[in-house]
């Protein structure tokens, strides 16, 4: 009888000690699969985060890139639209000027309006003009047949061998001389040009 109850006792302690532990496993396995879903969620999230970054990053470099890319369009647009245009310049003025600084009666013109147009202090404007030696034979006719027209208008000629083409005009004691050589109309032209050749291409 008493081992019976020994028996039974045995058997109860073994049943509830076998229970604490089926119930402590299974809390630690409770436990154990909250954590890893906790430890899984926040490595979700992280990795989350940092693809949503690299794509930000990503979409942040193209924007850039795509705006570098239309600056450079833009900029290289207007230096070829400006090297057009300064092209369309010299082929339609360049020989016309050099035909025009060489045309004896052009610069007898030239003078004479400067001369009509010069400002100076003094009633008596004396000015004297400074023709390229090496175009003496050419512009001597013109000049001497318009001599009289020159020194109504105050101008005195005079040739040298510093100039090549156009001509000097200055007070004769003044002491400088403003140029009009194939390069200052050259210059003149195209700052006058520029925006209506400009518009005339692109507009």
């Amino acid at each position: 009888m008493e081992n019976n109850k020994l028996q039974e006792l045995t058997q109860k302690l073994y049943n509830e000690g076998l229970e604490r532990g089926r119930a402590e496993a299974e809390r630690l396995v409770a436990e154990a699969k909250e954590s890893a879903a906790k430890i899984i969620a926040e490595a979700k999230a992280e990795a989350e985060a940092i693809a949503k970054a690299a794509e930000d990053r990503a979409e942040d470099i193209a924007k850039n890139a795509m705006a570098d890319i239309a600056l450079a369009g833009r900029q290289a647009m207007t230096k070829v639209k400006a090297e057009l245009a300064e092209a369309v310049i010299m082929k339609t003025t360049g020989a016309a000027v050099k035909a025009a600084t060489a045309d004896s009666a052009f610069v007898k013109d030239m003078l004479l309006a400067m001369a009509n147009n010069w400002t100076s202090s003094t009633v008596d404007v004396s000015l004297k003009a400074l023709l390229p030696e090496e175009k003496r034979a050419e512009l001597d006719a013109v000049m001497q047949a318009s001599a009289a027209e020159l020194a109504k208008a105050g101008i005195e000629v005079g040739y040298t061998k510093d100039i090549k083409t156009g001509f000097k005009l200055g007070e004769k004691n003044g002491g400088y001389y403003i140029a009009f050589t194939d390069e200052s109309f050259d210059a003149l032209f195209k700052e006058y040009l520029r925006e209506k050749v400009s518009n005339i291409l692109f507009k």
